[in-house]
């Protein structure tokens, strides 16, 4: 850990536009550590094709912003942060622009396009790529900041909790083949969502929900858990590319392997009503028509559009579908629901603070109120750049407190752990069987429909993997480890197992984290009995205004706000 600082003013854990944005707001004056489980150009964010959404044109308005993203939360999102969002917006992408955001124009003009429940065109683009271009330019900017310091392929395994005072003073990391302890006077969670606990989903391999499941295990506020959006329109082959909801707002239709669009059967909107509606009538049509829903598909058919029209907005598109052999111009997309965005997760206000004092959370990780239980299309960029705005104001929350002198009050145990080759191995299977297995319970319990006693039995089986996960050597050794304990991992000084090493930690806290997610949305979908925004329950199909309150879990206690 000799390159790594053993203390910073501020710890970001993430580094996708939330991260990123985030340590180009904080004052220049403070020491900030960035970390990132992969490198500084893999996250969620980097995949956002659609755009991000402003009221920036002359007969658009905050207002008409605000009016749209309530009535796609479905009763639940939070007036104030709302309204905070949508007029903040305007100023945040100019800002954005500054940075050097290469927006699509039309002549001096940023271009707009429409996206399903907004009522204007007001989502801003870089052709169908705008979360890279985001994260590309925020990337470049970071790098040229001195205060910040990239640390890459590390991971948070937990939060430091100072014992009396309960705040939160740093993490344990997990980096470069040893796990130690960095103090930070405040940290921030920007690690993205846990659409990988999922068969089928948009996200990438990073996202694990590691940031939710490591504020839930300190005893933090989480919300709105049971609420996910399910994308309509993910490509049906590996990897689940993302086919943007800029593509039925330009004109593409939903059809049916007879060709006829389904979608109006099922809302008056046909394939532009909310994600929810379009998500629920693919799943629907598709479970009068098939026998296997796991490959099962309808189809997207851009041949409607212009073709210079989709060359222009939509090149990355087309070349991911010529990848498979798919020929946009001349043939319909194979397409079926994905998890692709949680609304829900740790409880924040308008500053990003959680209930422990000196942890925040932006972005995927956060439950700042905007998205209700369904958040409207381009939002979510959105909120990573306003809410990462806000942490500008941190210096008077922390000013006052000092770094300890690390020479004098380190205490630093170094801990070694040991296991023979067998034992790694028998180890790596019961860890890779949970990690498959899981998604796939998962994605059957609390996918896009969901009843009571499937969802019964999908939390039993979790609790009998927790058993087994807690009850693994790694486990048993990592799960006591108190702070300021260095753990070496001992053994062959190969590269080889200096791999290997890597590999497992990395298999074993995800693992763990998913586990944890998993059980989380599956017992708060239980909870919720009614069906609303991303939540569907077959056996309480309707909303039920009782209901109109979010859940809150800490701990393993849920109850309603």
């Amino acid at each position: 850990m000799s390159d790594i600082p053993p203390q910073f003013d501020i710890l970001i854990v993430g580094a996708g536009a939330a991260g990123l944005y985030t340590a180009l707001c904080l004052p220049a004056s403070l020491k900030v550590g960035l970390i990132t489980k992969k490198t500084v150009t893999l996250s969620a964010s980097d995949w956002a094709q659609g755009g991000i959404a402003a009221a920036v044109a002359k007969e658009d308005s905050p207002t008409l912003h605000i009016e749209d993203t309530l009535k796609a939360g479905a009763g639940l999102c939070d007036i104030h942060a709302v309204q905070f969002l949508a007029e903040q917006a305007p100023k945040c992408i100019q800002s954005l622009v500054n940075l050097g955001v290469a927006f699509d124009r039309q002549g001096d003009r940023l271009a707009l396009t429409l996206e399903a429940a907004h009522s204007r065109p007001r989502v801003l683009h870089a052709a169908d790529t705008t979360g890279r271009e985001v994260t590309t330019t925020l990337t470049s900017q970071v790098l040229q900041r001195d205060n910040i310091t990239i640390i890459q392929q590390a991971l948070a395994l937990s939060l430091w909790i100072e014992t009396d005072s309960g705040r939160c003073q740093g993490i344990s990391l997990f980096y470069q083949g040893n796990v130690s302890w960095i103090h930070a006077k405040a940290v921030i969670l920007a690690t993205g969502g846990g659409g990988q606990v999922f068969a089928q989903t948009t996200n990438p391999a990073v996202s694990t929900g590691d940031g939710v499941a490591i504020a839930w295990r300190s005893r933090a506020i989480l919300r709105d858990l049971e609420f996910v959006q399910f994308h309509p329109t993910a490509l049906s082959r590996p990897g689940r590319f993302l086919i943007s909801e800029a593509v039925r707002g330009e004109g593409a239709h939903l059809v049916d392997d007879t060709g006829r669009r389904f979608a109006f059967d099922y809302h008056p909107s046909g394939e532009l009503a909310p994600r929810d509606v379009v998500s629920r009538a693919i799943f629907s049509h598709l479970q009068k028509t098939t026998t296997d829903m796991s490959t099962a598909n309808v189809w997207l058919d851009m041949r409607p559009i212009p073709e210079e029209k989709i060359r222009h907005r939509f090149p990355n598109i087309i070349k991911v579908c010529e990848y498979w052999g798919i020929d946009v111009f001349n043939q319909p997309i194979p397409v079926s629901p994905a998890a692709h965005y949680w609304m829900g997760g740790i409880l924040t206000d308008l500053y990003n603070r959680t209930n422990i004092p000196g942890l925040y959370a932006l972005g995927e990780t956060a439950s700042t109120g905007v998205h209700g239980a369904n958040r409207l299309a381009s939002n979510s960029l959105l909120e990573c750049i306003v809410f990462g705005s806000q942490m500008a104001k941190i210096d008077p929350e922390i000013s006052h407190l000092k770094n300890p002198d690390m020479d004098n009050s380190r205490v630093e145990k170094i801990v070694n752990f040991t296991l023979s080759v067998e034992q790694w191995e028998k180890q790596q299977i019961s860890l890779e069987e949970i990690r498959e297995q899981l998604p796939r319970v998962v994605w059957k319990s609390a996918g896009i429909c969901r009843e009571k006693e499937i969802l019964e039995q999908a939390i039993a089986q979790i609790k009998t993997w927790k058993t087994q996960f807690n009850h693994l050597p790694l486990s048993q050794f990592l799960l006591q480890l108190q702070p300021q304990e260095t753990v070496k991992f001992a053994g062959d000084t190969g590269d080889n197992y200096q791999e290997e090493i890597e590999k497992q930690v990395k298999l074993w806290a995800e693992t763990r984290n998913l586990l944890d997610i998993g059980y989380l949305i599956i017992k708060s979908a239980a909870f919720r009995t009614e069906s609303r925004g991303g939540h569907y329950r077959s056996d309480y199909p309707e909303t039920d205004k009782n209901w109109q309150l979010h859940t809150l879990v800490k701990n393993d206690d849920w109850w309603k706000e």
